[in-house]
């Protein structure tokens, strides 16, 4: 199994300086868009995995309660940043895990219903406590401002940086960043191995109810 974790010498300048300058880099939208940042390659072929777990990965790329499991673990590593710092996929069927830069800020939602969950932008003192939906009288204001998540894929992370202008406390912080980023790789590919060997994939028959108009006779 592939490992993107490798402890580095903080007390090096030149081996921080070459661990970061050295690392993977993939673009952060399009190659057109010529932005890049730190990276790891999860294509399934590329982690050196036994034959067999490879088949059975390809099945269970297929189910969505597979990318659930490997969800929490990039939305943990989000949260432990404050958002500032974020990961995310990447690439043309998304096996490369991406640094990203983002921050929280207020989404202007003031209230929301309490019975089928959907936000308004007035409070109650507005608008009243009736939901526009589902006509219930549930709505209630946020008790705090409510917040979203913002992430900014058109940003490069350490272009063409020059390492050396740096001091030590900013270059170790930088490394910590990425190894803790390389962690987050590693446990990826843990969780999907681990998935791998305790599940499989089946298919599932179910019905979807749709609406559709239909010619009725005036009363």
């Amino acid at each position: 199994m592939r490992k993107f974790y490798h402890p580095v010498d903080m007390r090096s300048r030149r081996v921080m300086t070459e661990y970061l300058g050295n690392h993977f880099r993939y673009d952060t939208m399009n190659s057109w868009n010529r932005s890049a940042s730190y990276a790891c390659n999860l294509k399934i072929h590329s982690l050196s995995l036994d034959n067999e777990i490879v088949d059975k990965l390809y099945d269970l790329i297929q189910t969505d309660e597979f990318f659930d499991h490997l969800r929490y673990l990039i939305d943990m590593f989000n949260e432990n940043h404050n958002y500032i710092w974020q990961a995310g996929m990447n690439g043309r069927s998304g096996g490369y895990l991406i640094l990203y830069q983002g921050q929280m800020e207020p989404s202007g939602y003031k209230s929301f219903c309490t019975h089928c969950g959907q936000k308004n932008y007035t409070s109650i003192a507005e608008n009243g406590n009736t939901c526009g939906r589902c006509k219930e009288p549930a709505r209630q204001d946020f008790a705090k401002t409510h917040m979203r998540v913002v992430t900014y894929p058109g940003r490069g992370t350490d272009e063409c940086e020059d390492f050396e202008a740096w001091d030590m406390v900013e270059l170790k912080s930088r490394v910590q960043l990425i190894q803790e980023f390389d962690r987050l790789a590693d446990a990826i590919v843990q969780e999907a191995v681990y998935m791998a060997k305790n599940y499989v994939a089946r298919e599932e028959i179910y019905l979807v109810e749709k609406t559709r108009p239909v010619l009725v006779q005036n009363a």
